[in-house]
C-alpha cells in the first residue's frame, strides 16, 4: 500500500499522520514538548526535544500503520527560528519562538528592505547588493514539492525521502483543497488564522493584511491574503480558567443554545490587543452592554459572536482588497468543531461554511504535497477526493444576525479608543 508521512510541527505538540493514497489515516501519533519563558514577553523551544518528540510521534504513526511511508511531508510553526552549527547540525541556543516580541524592533526594520520579490519568487538582487547582504546567507526559494533531501534510516529504520514541506497555514489551505480564487479557510485556534487564494492575481493589501504564496492542485504557486486575529478559542478559556462561568469549551454549545440573543451584550477580546484587520497593539479586551438581566449564557454566547464578527471583519477587508467574491469558507481547528457556532458564522457571512471531518487538514496538506513531489499522484485531487464534510448553509435568520455585526463594530471603536 502506498502511503505518505505527515509531520506537523506545531506550537504545543507535534502531529504525525500516515496517510494512504486516498487520503484515509492509517496511524497517527502526537507528542507535547515544553515551553519556555526566559522573560516576560519571551518564549523559546528547545529544538533538540522537538526533534525527540516529533520522531516518537512518527513512529508511534508507523507502528500503527503497519506500513513504510514512501515519502515525508512536513509542516510548521513558519516564524519560530533556529540557529545551528554548519558542522554538528547541533542548536547553538534555544528557538525563539513566533510568539517571542524581543525582535520586533529589528524585524519591523528587516521588513522595510523588501528584499524577497513575492511577484518573481526569488530574492532581489539589485536590494542586496545595495544592502551589502550575501545571498549564501538567505534560504534557498523552492516549491512547497520537491527533493528536500532524505530523513536518516535512523530515524525511521528506512531513509525516507521528504518531499513536501510547507508553513503550517499554507499546508492546511491545500489540505482544504482551497485551489481556486474566492475560496477560504479559517483556522479557530487560539487565534483565528484566514487566507483567501486569489490565484493568479497579487493582490496589494490596504487594510494590513499580507500578501503571500500558496499552492495550486499540482504544487503550482498562487497567491494568497491572510490575515490573523489574536484571540478566539482564547477567549473561551478565559471564561473557563478566568471567570471560572464554564467548565469545559464544549459547554459553550449548550449555553449558546439556551438565549435567543446576546441580551444586549457585546464582547470584543482584545486581551492582547486588536490583529487584522486593525493591528492595535494597545486595544484592550471590552464588554458592553451588561444590565442586571445579563447571565452567564449571554456572555458566553457574545464571546461565540465574536468570533465569527471578527472572522467577517478579516474576510470583508480581504474581498476588497482582492476585489473578488467569497464562494466558500473551509473551517478547522478546535472551535470549528462548536456546531452553533459554524451555522452562526454561514449566517454572519451569508455564504455556504465546509467542516472537513479529518479535522487534521495542516497535516493532510503536507502529506498532499510529499505526494506530488514523490511522483505518487499528480494532483492532489485524487488524494483529496474521498474527503468528507459537515455542511453550514445561511439560514433565514442571517439578516438578523449581519444585523448584530453592525453593533459589534461599535464595541470595538470602543477597546479601540481605550488604546488612545
Amino acid at each position: 500500500m502506498t502511503a505518505v508521512l505527515a509531520l506537523d510541527q506545531g506550537t504545543t505538540g507535534s502531529t504525525a499522520l500516515v496517510l494512504s493514497a486516498d487520503g484515509r489515516v492509517l496511524g497517527r501519533g502526537y507528542r507535547e514538548f515544553t515551553q519556555h519563558f526566559p522573560s516576560p514577553g519571551e518564549v523559546e523551544h528547545d529544538a533538540e526535544e522537538i526533534l525527540r518528540v516529533t520522531v516518537d510521534a512518527a513512529r508511534e504513526a508507523i507502528r500503527q500503520a503497519g506500513v513504510t511511508p514512501a515519502a515525508i511531508g512536513i509542516t510548521n510553526q513558519r516564524e519560530t527560528v533556529c540557529a545551528w552549527e554548519r558542522a554538528t547540525g547541533r542548536p547553538v541556543h534555544r528557538a525563539i519562538v513566533w510568539q517571542d516580541r524581543r525582535t520586533a524592533a529589528r524585524c519591523a526594520q528587516l521588513e522595510k528592505q523588501k528584499l524577497f520579490d513575492i511577484g518573481k519568487r526569488a530574492w532581489d538582487r539589485d536590494l542586496l547588493k545595495l544592502f551589502g547582504v550575501p545571498q549564501a546567507a538567505l534560504p534557498e526559494v523552492r516549491n512547497s514539492s520537491g527533493d528536500f533531501g532524505t530523513a536518516a534510516s535512523e530515524h525511521f529504520g528506512a531513509a525516507l525521502p521528504i518531499t513536501g514541506v510547507a508553513g503550517d497555514q499554507q499546508a492546511a489551505l491545500f489540505g482544504q483543497g482551497c485551489w481556486k480564487p474566492g475560496q477560504a479557510k479559517n483556522t479557530y485556534g487560539t487565534g483565528a488564522f484566514l487566507l483567501l487564494n486569489t490565484g493568479k492575481h497579487r493582490a496589494t493589501s490596504k487594510r494590513g493584511l499580507l500578501t503571500t504564496l500558496a499552492c495550486g492542485p499540482r504544487g503550482e504557486p498562487v497567491f494568497a491574503l491572510e490575515g490573523s486575529v489574536f484571540i478566539a478559542g482564547a477567549a473561551m478559556q478565559w471564561l473557563r480558567d478566568g471567570l471560572k462561568i464554564i467548565k469545559t469549551a464544549a459547554e459553550s454549545e449548550q449555553l449558546a443554545k439556551s438565549v435567543t440573543d446576546t441580551g444586549g451584550v457585546y464582547f470584543v477580546p482584545a486581551f492582547v490587543g486588536l490583529g487584522a484587520p486593525h493591528w492595535e497593539p494597545n486595544a484592550r479586551g471590552t464588554i458592553v452592554g451588561l444590565t442586571r438581566g445579563s447571565e452567564r449564557a449571554h456572555l458566553v454566547r457574545a464571546a461565540l459572536e465574536a468570533m465569527a464578527f471578527s472572522t467577517k471583519e478579516v474576510l470583508d477587508a480581504m474581498l476588497a482588497d482582492a476585489k473578488i467574491k467569497l464562494s466558500s469558507l473551509l473551517v478547522d481547528g478546535g472551535a470549528a468543531a462548536n456546531d452553533w457556532l459554524m451555522q452562526f458564522q454561514a449566517d454572519v457571512l451569508g455564504v455556504a461554511v465546509a467542516r472537513p471531518d479529518l479535522v487534521e487538514t495542516t497535516a493532510l496538506g503536507a502529506a498532499g504535497l510529499a505526494g506530488l513531489g514523490a511522483g505518487l499522484w499528480k494532483s492532489a485531487n485524487a488524494f483529496l477526493a474521498g474527503r468528507t464534510f459537515t455542511p453550514f448553509a445561511p439560514s433565514a435568520a442571517r439578516r438578523a444576525v449581519q444585523a448584530r455585526a453592525a453593533e459589534w463594530h461599535r464595541a470595538v471603536q470602543t477597546a479601540l479608543h481605550w488604546a488612545g
